[in-house]
C-alpha cells in the first residue's frame, strides 16, 4: 500500500486525468478502502484542491475549478505567466513541446480561478506574437479538444474547408479532412458546397505536425476515422454526450495522420532521389515529409502535390541535386521548367 503522501498525489493524478471517477473504481485503483479515500479527499480538499462528489448509486469523484488557486507553488502572477508561456508553446510557438504544452494546460486551466482566467485571456488578446510559416491555432480551441478527449465527450464543430470556404462548408478534398482506413477511395455521397450541419465526432488525439494541429476523431455522421486540420475547426459548445473510446485500427496515430493527410491531399505522387541530409530536405520543403536515410549525404524523399509541374517548383526551391525515380511525368515537368530558366537567362 502506498503511503500516505504518496498515495495523495497519485489520487490528484487519477482526478487530473479524467473527469469523473466512480469511488469504488478510484478506491481499487489506489488499493485502499473506501473509508480511506474519503480520508484522503478530504486531505486534498484542506489543502485547497477542490474536489467535488456526488451521493448516491452513481456517486463518485471529480476535481473542479475552485475559488483559490491550489498550492502548486506558484502565486497568482506566477500561475499567469505559466498559462500565457503554455497557450503560447501550444500553438506553436515553441518547437517539439506543442502537445506537452497542451496537456499542461488543460490541467491548469482545470483549477484556475475565475479570476486568474480572465487575467490569461485579456493577457493572451492584447499579445501578439510573430511566428514562423503556418496557421496558428487559438489555445481556447484546443484545450476545449483536449479536454472533450479527456473526458469522453463528442465534439460538435463547424469545419472550413482549404479552397476558401466559410464555416459549416463541406471542405473540398484537402489535407483538412482525410480518408478513412476503410474507404481508400475517399468517396462521399455528401453534396458540395452547401451549407451542412456540424460535424459531430468522438474526439480520439490531437497530433502536432508540420507546424499544424491535427484531430484524429471517429466521425459519427460518417462513421469513419477522420483526421481534422485544427485551424479548420469552429467549436460549438455544449459539448455532445459521453461516449465510449473506440481503438484506432493502427497502432501508431502520427503514422496515421501523416498517411491520411498526404493521401488525402496529394493528387500526383512521386519519389525522387535528392543529394542532401534528410534533415536539411525537411527544413526545405514548404510541406511536411519524411524522407526514407540513404547516408548523411542523400537521401530519398516521397512528394506529392496537385500536378507534376508545380511538384518541380517546390523541388527546385530545395537547393540541392536531385534524381526524379520513375516519374516521368515529373521529369518532363522539370525539363520544361529547366527550359524556361535557360530562354530567361538568355540561352
Amino acid at each position: 500500500m502506498l503511503e500516505t503522501s504518496a498515495r495523495l498525489l497519485r489520487l490528484l493524478a487519477l482526478l487530473q486525468a479524467r473527469r469523473d471517477w466512480g469511488g469504488p473504481e478510484l478506491a481499487g485503483r489506489l488499493g485502499v478502502s473506501t473509508r480511506t479515500l474519503r480520508t484522503d479527499v478530504e486531505r486534498l480538499r484542506s489543502l485547497g484542491y477542490p474536489v467535488e462528489a456526488r451521493s448516491g448509486v452513481a456517486g463518485g469523484y471529480r476535481l473542479g475549478a475552485g475559488g483559490v488557486l491550489p498550492p502548486l507553488l506558484l502565486d497568482d502572477e506566477e500561475a499567469v505567466a505559466v498559462a500565457v508561456g503554455l497557450r503560447t508553446a501550444a500553438a506553436g510557438g515553441v518547437a517539439g513541446i506543442e502537445e506537452t504544452s497542451v496537456r499542461a494546460l488543460v490541467k491548469l486551466e482545470q483549477v484556475l480561478p475565475g479570476r486568474l482566467r480572465g487575467r490569461v485571456r485579456a493577457v493572451s488578446a492584447a499579445t501578439v506574437a510573430v511566428g514562423g510559416a503556418g496557421p496558428r491555432v487559438d489555445a481556447e480551441v484546443l484545450t476545449g479538444i483536449a479536454g472533450a478527449i479527456r473526458d469522453r465527450e463528442r465534439l460538435r464543430f463547424d469545419y472550413a474547408g482549404g479552397s476558401g470556404g466559410v464555416w459549416g462548408e463541406e471542405p473540398r478534398g484537402d489535407e483538412g479532412d482525410a480518408r478513412d482506413i476503410t474507404n481508400p477511395a475517399g468517396n462521399s455521397n455528401d453534396a458540395r458546397g452547401g451549407v451542412l450541419p456540424p460535424r459531430v465526432v468522438e474526439p480520439h488525439r490531437l497530433v502536432a505536425w508540420g507546424r499544424r494541429w491535427y484531430l484524429v476523431a471517429w466521425d459519427n455522421g460518417r462513421e469513419a476515422w477522420r483526421t481534422f486540420r485544427v485551424d479548420r475547426m469552429n467549436l460549438r459548445t455544449p459539448n455532445g454526450a459521453r461516449f465510449v473510446p473506440r481503438e484506432l485500427p493502427e497502432e501508431d496515430v502520427a503514422e496515421f495522420v501523416r498517411r491520411s493527410v498526404g493521401e488525402a491531399s496529394w493528387q500526383y505522387r512521386a519519389r525522387v532521389k535528392v543529394f542532401a541530409s534528410a534533415e536539411y530536405v525537411k527544413n526545405r520543403m514548404p510541406i511536411p515529409i519524411e524522407p526514407e536515410v540513404i547516408d548523411e549525404n542523400a537521401c530519398i524523399v516521397e512528394l506529392g502535390s496537385d500536378d507534376p509541374h508545380q511538384l518541380a517548383v517546390w523541388l527546385g526551391l530545395m537547393d540541392a541535386d536531385f534524381d526524379v525515380l520513375n516519374a516521368p511525368e515529373l521529369a518532363a515537368a522539370v525539363r520544361e521548367l529547366g527550359d524556361r530558366y535557360h530562354r530567361a537567362a538568355g540561352g
